[in-house]
């Protein structure tokens, strides 16, 4: 392994990129190769190293974000120099700027000065931002938000990235809550606001970092772990990926970042599964729901008068304890079965397991009980993909109701538009359902798709369907509509929550 040395961070050649690119060649189709390639060319040979004993100056573009300012965090604590920049001033910016960092607004090229070492900038910012144009025209590195996640994991002497379309916080922070249950001090990077630690990030002074890992823009790809997690493999951003099969690929990519000594737990329940470590030297463990193929899987599942399930947990298929969770849903019995393998490969005793799992209740905008309004029970959930609006509704049908409301704001132009009838398919489960304009999020509406289009969708399936073009029309109809002991969920990725957190106002 070849390292070079630039300004404190290495740049890592290594040989497996030739191997890897043998089996490719021969593999895949021409196009496919050349695509592959440029991926290898990017995340193999480039590849960036943060010492935390050689602390330099970072400057980080847009660092008011909740990943952003999480890293910045982390970085300050090993004694670098932070600045930053971001368009206003919010409650993480201050609480930055009281641990020493110095943040400007809003971004100007004259924030880029002659002592900063290295920039690092979020996928939001475009080439002509005035600082990282500056930073370029400088000669200063500059790296994206992933690379530097990746480049900081190699202080660490386990990096477990959690993956997969749906599922990374709640599996995260179960993870966290074990960890914690057996005083393991983690560092823990995690994409919703866990109360027990008090954010998104921990700081911690063991050798374990956890994190989730985000398959869009392929940005998983830049990190350096020793353990992935992968809990399913859906059609999703596909705004990036031309496919399913474009989207398995990156996967597989993702398991091939692990080295020989690392480990890889995978839902067995996804399809041809195998794919995703053949010809990996790893070690695999299997989770899911069939125990002849899943070495972690549960039976006896039971749900209390909330929602949450009980089961018996079955290692090689043989009983081995009672996992009792404070969260609802079947589908999370599954992400508990891949975090108690993470937890048990860390040699974490059994019993600060369970009691890491009952202690989870959850995170920000993942079924979150918001309060109530004329007797009427009001939920939060961040489902914005049909697996997960399936999951969430088919939970609250455990979840003491009369009738259950859903309040859906569709996220992308692009998602509405490729999933649209698996969309309506799922959002079928409620007993009423409400839609909310399309949250356009980074796109613009080029496709001819709105949630009029999804209304008609759904009405085709013998289901009433009601469209508001906006919230306070929606609230009004839900507050005259919604009685006594319902249930009204509000579902989405954008801002939706808010209906809810003004009807219980």
């Amino acid at each position: 392994m070849l390292i070079a040395y630039n300004f404190k961070i290495y740049i890592e050649i290594r040989f497996e990129f030739f191997i890897n690119m043998s089996i490719i060649l021969f593999e895949l189709k021409i196009q496919d190769a050349i695509k592959h390639y440029l991926i290898y060319q990017e995340r193999y040979i480039i590849m960036y190293k943060i010492d935390f004993n050689s602390p330099i100056h970072i400057h980080f573009i847009g660092i008011g974000g909740i990943s952003m300012s999480g890293l910045a965090h982390i970085l300050r604590e090993k004694n670098f120099t932070i600045s930053g920049s971001d368009s206003a001033e919010s409650a993480l910016t201050d609480e930055l700027t009281a641990a020493g960092c110095t943040i400007h607004y809003p971004q100007k090229a004259e924030n880029i000065t002659d002592d900063i070492d290295l920039v690092v900038y979020t996928a939001a910012i475009r080439d002509d931002n005035p600082e990282l144009a500056r930073a370029k025209a400088c000669g200063i590195t500059c790296i994206t938000r992933a690379e530097l996640l990746g480049g900081i994991m190699h202080n660490y002497d386990v990096a477990l990235n959690i993956a997969g379309t749906h599922g990374k916080t709640t599996t995260t922070s179960m993870v966290t809550e074990i960890l914690l249950a057996a005083d393991a001090d983690p560092t823990i990077s995690v994409g919703g606001i866990l109360n027990s630690i008090g954010g998104n990030i921990r700081i911690g002074r063991s050798g374990i970092f956890v994190t989730e890992a985000c398959e869009y823009t392929n940005s998983f790809l830049s990190f350096m772990p020793t353990m992935n997690i992968i809990l399913n493999v859906k059609e999703d951003h596909l705004d990036f990926f031309k496919d399913i099969d474009d989207i398995r690929n990156s996967f597989k990519l993702f398991t091939e970042k692990l080295p020989d000594n690392g480990t890889l737990i995978i839902n067995s329940d996804i399809d041809n599964y195998e794919y995703f470590y053949k010809d990996k030297k790893c070690e695999v463990i299997t989770v899911g729901s069939d125990p002849k193929k899943s070495m972690y899987s549960a039976t006896d599942i039971a749900y209390d008068d909330l929602g949450c399930c009980t089961y018996t947990l079955l290692k090689q298929g043989q009983p081995s304890g009672t996992i009792a969770l404070s969260v609802p849903g079947i589908h999370n019995v599954y992400n508990s079965l891949a975090a108690i393998a993470a937890c048990e490969k860390l040699n974490i005793p059994f019993e600060r397991i369970k009691a890491g799992l009952k202690n989870f209740t959850g995170t920000n905008r993942r079924f979150e009980k918001k309060g109530s309004f004329n007797g009427v029970t009001v939920i939060d959930d961040y489902a914005h993909h049909p697996d997960e609006i399936k999951a969430t509704l088919t939970s609250a049908a455990h979840y003491p109701h009369r009738q259950v409301w859903c309040v859906f704001q569709p996220h992308t132009y692009s998602r509405t538009k490729l999933l649209l009838s698996r969309f309506a398919e799922a959002l079928s489960l409620a007993d009423n359902i409400v839609l909310a304009d399309i949250y356009a999020a980074r796109e613009v509406d080029t496709l001819g798709i709105s949630s009029k289009t999804l209304q008609e969708e759904i009405e085709k399936l013998g289901k009433k369907c009601y469209y508001f073009p906006s919230f306070v029309e929606i609230e009004k109809f839900l507050s005259e509509n919604c009685i006594n002991g319902d249930l009204l969920i509000t579902m989405g990725a954008g801002d939706v929550y808010k209906i809810g957190e003004d009807l219980v106002k």
